[in-house]
């Protein structure tokens, strides 16, 4: 992509999904996403109610009454965007290709984070680590993971759900946020990383597909290319069984995926390209608080 191109396009992101954050979004994500535990803040006279075990017994004894420990929430959280990279995100029949709506999703994610003023790193995955890029705060740095989302080019088409998951295990030493952004068209067994990930981190799924995966038109004979593999077939549309087919892969598909999430204890949410992104982050939002 050319300079001015790409610097054009990561303003126009920035525009929308930093709105989005800052009107809508920076609340709800302060609230569903907790920090790391309490701190201690300061002391103040004990009142009804207060905890016996957070009584301050030094000060109590000079003050001759009872002083009880403020403890405030540790805010400072570490965000991982993990994207996947994958060639089938390039894929898009409605609004928009897979892979721009996942950009959009996660530069609104970012905005959002350092506005908390959390760190915020990025991970590419393919069926290997495509860039690591270390966490960080500001806008510079947001700006430039922008970049990278719009402007990067993977050296493998295919996917692997369990390669993020298990780099983020082994390398990502303080428990941190991590946001797997997919299509999740993975034939992979990815349950025991997700579940070991989601132990020692806070793993949070978000699916983007297309309205054709999980229908075909009644169009007649369609060419169709399998974009991991490269393969390219010809498929009748107008048959009832093939497009029963397609609908019957989607749903056991589905049905895989959301019982992996289920039982790893990861929350989910499912958008399509030609829906609201918004609603959909709004509820899985709402759902974790």
């Amino acid at each position: 992509m050319e300079t001015q191109e790409l610097i054009a396009k990561v303003r126009k992101i920035e525009i929308k999904t930093r709105g989005l954050s800052n009107n809508i979004f920076a609340g709800q994500y302060h609230t569903a996403f907790k920090g790391r535990g309490m701190a201690f803040s300061e002391v103040r006279e004990y009142q009804y109610g207060d905890d016996a075990r957070d009584i301050e017994w030094n000060v109590t004894a000079r003050m001759n009454k009872p002083y009880s420990k403020v403890f405030e929430e540790e805010r400072e959280l570490t965000v991982m965007l993990m994207v996947d990279v994958s060639n089938s995100l390039n894929f898009g029949t409605q609004v928009c290709m897979k892979r721009e709506m996942v950009t959009e999703i996660a530069a609104t994610i970012a905005f959002a984070a350092i506005e908390n003023n959390d760190k915020v790193g990025l991970m590419f995955f393919s069926d290997r680590i495509e860039k690591f890029i270390p966490p960080k705060k500001g806008r510079r740095h947001i700006l430039y993971l922008i970049r990278e989302l719009l402007d990067f080019t993977p050296e493998s088409d295919r996917t692997d759900i369990s390669v993020p998951l298990e780099f983020l295990t082994g390398a990502v030493k303080k428990r941190c946020t991590a946001f797997l952004l997919s299509d999740f068209i993975d034939s992979h067994d990815y349950r025991n990383a997700m579940t070991i990930a989601n132990r020692k981190h806070d793993v949070v799924a978000i699916q983007v597909y297309d309205r054709r995966m999980e229908e075909l038109p009644d169009a007649g004979l369609m060419r169709m290319l399998d974009s991991e593999s490269g393969q390219e077939m010809y498929v009748d549309t107008s048959s009832k069984a093939v497009r029963e087919a397609q609908r019957k892969w989607w749903l056991e598909s589905s049905a895989r995926m959301k019982d992996i999430l289920t039982r790893s204890r990861v929350d989910c949410v499912s958008v399509r390209t030609d829906q609201d992104y918004v609603k959909a982050l709004m509820g899985l939002f709402a759902k974790r608080n």
